[in-house]
């Protein structure tokens, strides 16, 4: 649409403009699939004006077109996403399908820092045999979470928990996966600003000088609470892939294993407790 890119052009390029164009027409408007394809001459009514002015002016500011939208896909699924919660990234679907290609049986799986819910919802959605539970210490994200499993016919059950808390119950898991915040101080330049003034910074910022500050701790609460050979799986920041590898052989785990993205950066890892 000529009003979409004459808003827009100034936020994105033409082909990260044209798929905005589609979403915003097929998910925001309700524009029949055919027509928008066929560029056909659409009838516009005052709901769909005012529903498109609202969005272009949040998108013009930066805001990101998941949050306009207020869902976003992920494996397959659909999750609700808003100022709160970290909107998902293929990248941890990359994990995601790593945690489900490794484990069988009816396995107890927590998702500490679980967000929007994507990570917990999407195991427990593709491996009904498994129990699954999400920790998060805001309760904005946790009400996302919960709405999130609802909405995908899970029924993870979400606690609110601060993993580097001393008092974290007792509990054992086959899995613990996490996404926990891994991006320093410093490289908030190098940051997208549709990440860096919209997306929560609880979620995504470590201090400068304890940048494994979350993966010490999840590391240590794994140690008692992972069963005997059960996984602990990350995604990681890949400027600390070196450290991270030594801080869990040096905590006690072994087949320590890295893995890279999509991008070919080390953005998994994967270690084993002790029988």
């Amino acid at each position: 649409m000529k009003k979409i890119g004459q808003a827009l052009s100034a936020v994105y390029d033409g082909q990260e403009l044209e798929s905005v164009s589609r979403a915003l027409c097929l998910e925001l408007l309700d524009i029949d699939k055919a027509d928008f394809y066929t560029k056909a001459k659409l009838s516009f009514d005052s709901d769909r004006d005012s529903r498109l002015d609202a969005a272009l002016k949040r998108l013009e500011k930066g805001e990101p077109l998941q949050y306009v939208l207020g869902n976003a896909p992920f494996c397959g699924l659909n999750f609700k996403v808003g100022p709160g919660v970290l909107v998902p990234r293929p990248e941890t679907g990359e994990l995601v399908s790593w945690v489900i290609s490794e484990t069988s049986g009816p396995a107890g799986i927590l998702d500490i820092g679980t967000g929007s819910g994507c990570i917990a919802v999407t195991l427990a959605s593709k491996m009904p045999q498994c129990t699954v539970k999400g920790w998060d210490i805001s309760d904005e994200a946790l009400s996302y979470a919960r709405s999130n499993s609802e909405l995908n016919g899970t029924d993870v059950v979400f606690e609110k928990h601060d993993v580097l808390a001393s008092d974290l119950p007792e509990a054992r898991f086959d899995v613990i996966v996490s996404n926990p915040p891994y991006i320093i101080e410093k490289e908030k330049s190098d940051i997208d600003r549709t990440v860096l003034d919209y997306e929560p910074a609880l979620a995504l910022f470590v201090p400068d000088n304890d940048p494994l500050l979350f993966y010490r701790a999840i590391a240590m609460f794994g140690k008692r609470a992972l069963k005997p050979c059960g996984s602990l799986y990350f995604e990681i920041n890949p400027m600390f892939a070196g450290q991270l590898q030594l801080l869990l052989e040096r905590s006690g785990y072994h087949n320590v294993t890295l893995r890279r993205d999509i991008f070919g950066k080390l953005r998994m890892i994967k270690a084993t407790a002790n029988e």
